[in-house]
């Protein structure tokens, strides 16, 4: 007996229609979980974005000693750039941060006219590493050096944003997981009751010489657009959802210039978390539907 492609797609779609409220329940639970999927991808791709951005802003500080001359103060520049794991050095002088200082105040700065002859500030080094794992031994390595005054890079911001972003990003991984297994799980019981309803005609196809991938064929194709009529509502949902959240959030995020929390924008993020629900989706109703074959038929 030969394998017949549209036989089978015929059989399959039959087979959605037959068990028409199991269909229903497992379509639906696919696309519930497959909603609650493509919103936590879209957040952890966010995630992953400002962690990026974090990781890109984190900076050290080096401040040198007020007395230094100019001498010792080009003699922590060149230092610094000759440590390993340095990405880039700038230079600012305490002039510089006067007038920077100053114009942060505006109208205010005024006040602080008196303070140009005996600049209290100190000359700094901008310092970024090559790796943001890098900044803590940098930082430390740098404190000990000659002429410096102190040494800053916001250890306690920059360690509570990591372990904070880590965390959403490995709780977003077991909730996603844990959501398909549900899935999956769902389409296998539907697959089950598909197969004990239709024992008869399987056990008539097997006598009469149908190979085993003949009678799978039908049950796999019922599997698959299981999965795929569930994806498609999550897509709609997250590829237009997630452009109304972008244009409504990232106004309010550049007002604040708030660059390290900016969202990824649509279009292309879109499509791919789409693709991935599609994916998902076919996979976890052929997954479902060969599970069920393979323990329960033995075939």
């Amino acid at each position: 007996m030969k394998f017949n492609g549209f036989r089978h797609l015929r059989e399959g779609a039959k087979g959605l229609v037959r068990n028409g409220w199991m269909t229903f329940a497992s379509v639906s639970a696919v696309t519930v979980t497959l909603l609650l999927v493509g919103i936590f991808a879209m957040v952890m791709f966010n995630v992953n974005k400002i962690s990026d951005n974090v990781e890109k802003d984190v900076e050290i500080q080096v401040f040198v000693e007020r007395e230094s001359d100019q001498a010792k103060i080009d003699s922590v520049g060149e230092k610094l750039k000759q440590m390993p794991g340095i990405e880039s050095v700038r230079y600012s002088s305490k002039e510089e941060e006067l007038d920077r200082f100053k114009e942060q105040l505006g109208e205010g700065s005024q006040a602080y006219q008196s303070v140009e002859k005996d600049n209290p500030l100190h000359d700094r080094y901008i310092v970024k590493a090559t790796s943001p794992n890098e900044t803590e031994t940098i930082a430390n390595t740098v404190k000990k050096m000659e002429n410096i005054d102190s040494v800053e890079y916001g250890e306690d911001y920059v360690e509570k944003m990591f372990n904070f972003l880590e965390g959403v990003r490995i709780g977003g991984i077991i909730l996603i997981v844990g959501l398909t297994f549900m899935a999956m799980f769902l389409i296998s019981n539907t697959i089950k009751v598909t197969i004990f309803s239709r024992r008869r005609e399987i056990e008539i196809m097997r006598l009469v010489g149908a190979k085993n991938g003949f009678i799978r064929a039908p049950f796999f194709i019922e599997g698959l657009l299981m999965g795929i009529l569930g994806a498609l509502i999550p897509i709609a949902v997250v590829y237009f959802g997630y452009e109304v959240t972008y244009n409504a959030l990232q106004p309010q995020l550049v007002s604040l210039n708030a660059s390290i929390f900016t969202l990824i924008p649509p279009g292309e993020l879109s499509v791919q978390v789409a693709l991935i629900l599609l994916a998902l989706g076919a996979f976890i109703g052929v997954w479902g539907s060969t599970t069920s074959l393979g323990r329960f038929l033995k075939i």
